[in-house]
């Protein structure tokens, strides 16, 4: 049986950001849904296949229980599996360029 995948505001939040740079910066909205299309394509593996990502390099990352998957490019996905209620919630998406842990923590 599938997982349900949750996105939680804060993920949708951090997703909208980065298509509105990615439009702005490149100045074509098409690249920008091209690229929400990848993220999206990518995330939907998470329902069937919920552990086919790995735990965080951070120990306090895999301690919260997070799971790490990248999703298109240099973005990545940090969500949580409920075996129970058959769920993956998605919490954040960051550039992995980036001090992902002090985003997450804040």
């Amino acid at each position: 049986m599938a997982y349900k995948l949750i996105r939680t505001d804060k993920f949708d939040e951090e997703l909208f950001d980065i298509i509105c740079y990615i439009a702005t910066s490149s100045g074509d909205k098409n690249i920008a849904l091209n690229y929400l299309d990848e993220i999206e394509e990518h995330a939907k593996i998470l329902e069937t296949f919920p552990e086919a990502s790995s735990q965080p390099r951070s120990s306090i990352l895999r301690k919260q229980g997070y799971r790490a998957f990248v999703l298109a490019k240099n973005h990545i996905a940090f969500y949580k599996i409920n075996k129970e209620k058959k769920e993956v919630v998605l919490y954040h998406i960051v550039d992995a360029r980036r001090n992902y842990i002090k985003l997450i923590r804040d």
